[in-house]
């Protein structure tokens, strides 16, 4: 059976890629940047995508669909943002995805997925996160909210929270007692849910895949001859030099003596009002934001046989690091705006994980309880 769904702030279209190999289609989907309908479009069949506000979407204009993903903005939930949390103009935005599912009356559809940062939890308190599960207890919802970090998928720490929201409440799947051994639901989600005892739960079985052999940056990076014009000049490779401290530059130095060449991510920060670079000390990159200059840029450092190289992070490597396929179709925009699209994405193998193993079942017993019912 191939389930349909309405992707609301549906960007680049990752979602996309992830649910479908889940058997899932997308029917319908929206987002306001036309830069990211036009990365859609090129990867995508887009007769169904809107592009436009969300706030002039109108519920009976979206189809009858199984589930409906919202992956809102994290901008005023973030720690780089103002914390305006749900008030805010961005991150605000959830409360016309609920008017949406509201309008839609019966034909609302039997699951939600929302996906955001972990500052979602502490947002205000706790007092956003509650908000948004009371309102979707309203719309039906019970709700079941676990948190997924993408470096157990690519070689980039970027911790997520998800929801998922079910209507009607799924038996035998209730919260049961706190699991010490739950990698998706660490104490942060448990002690959130147990503050709520008034909203409604539920929680679905589930359990990482078995780590293999963990990828690292070695697996996509590309390479480039040590005379491409991607490499920085001397000049500001001196300036990165200098700003590393002391524990940054025997870090880097390790890594130049090394006989075999390896990859780290560099970021800056501001120290005493002073902005430095910073050498991850892993083999993975940090979290990928939307490229608009300060330290949402990462650098990528090449050290090894006695040399060390520093580039600019590639578009390319940016959708590896976000799991899309090699053959996505960067439909001729500038590096900055590719990246712009991929920051504020989901990671794909992250979510196809969460459709074959939640969503895909959690649609399959909706269907059967319809029919018992």
């Amino acid at each position: 059976m191939v389930y349909r769904a309405a992707e609301f702030f549906a960007g680049i279209g990752l979602v996309r890629s992830a649910i479908g190999h889940a058997g899932i289609e997308v029917a319908w989907a929206n987002d306001i940047e036309p830069l990211k309908a036009r990365l859609y479009a090129a990867n995508h069949p887009a007769d169904h995508y809107v592009l436009g506000d969300v706030r002039s979407v109108p519920g009976r204009s979206v189809p009858t669909v199984d589930l409906a993903t919202a992956s809102f903005p994290c901008t005023d939930l973030s720690l780089a943002g103002w914390r305006r949390g749900l008030a805010g103009d961005q991150s605000g935005m959830f409360w016309e995805f609920a008017r949406v599912l509201q309008e839609m009356g019966p034909r609302r559809p039997s699951v939600v997925l929302l996906e955001n940062v972990p500052a979602l939890l502490s947002s205000h308190g706790g007092a956003d996160l509650r908000d948004i599960v009371r309102r979707l207890n309203q719309l039906g919802y019970s709700c079941d909210p676990f948190q997924v970090d993408a470096r157990w998928f690519v070689p980039q720490s970027r911790p997520r929270l998800f929801i998922v929201g079910v209507r009607p409440p799924l038996p035998g799947c209730g919260v049961g007692a706190p699991d010490p051994t739950d990698p998706v639901r660490p104490p942060s989600v448990v002690s959130f849910i147990q503050r709520q005892p008034d909203l409604r739960w539920h929680r679905f079985p589930l359990a990482l895949p078995p780590r293999g052999r963990a990828r690292t940056l070695r697996d996509v990076v590309e390479r480039f001859p040590s005379g491409a014009s991607v490499w920085w000049d001397e000049a500001r490779s001196c300036r990165f030099f200098r700003s590393l401290s002391p524990i940054q530059a025997e870090r880097l130095r390790t890594l130049q003596a090394s006989r075999r060449v390896s990859w780290r991510t560099a970021y800056r920060r501001t120290r005493r009002g002073v902005a430095v670079w910073e050498i991850r000390p892993d083999a993975i990159s940090g979290c990928l934001r939307t490229a608009r200059g300060g330290s949402s840029k990462q650098a990528v450092v090449e050290a090894g046989q006695g040399v060390t190289r520093i580039r600019w992070m590639t578009s390319r490597e940016y959708a590896r690091l976000q799991g899309a396929r090699d053959t996505f179709d960067f439909a001729g925009v500038s590096p900055n705006q590719v990246m712009f699209g991929f920051g504020d994405a989901v990671c794909v193998p992250v979510v196809a994980w969460i459709a074959s193993e939640y969503l895909r079942p959690v649609l399959d017993l909706t269907v059967v309880e319809r029919l018992g019912a």
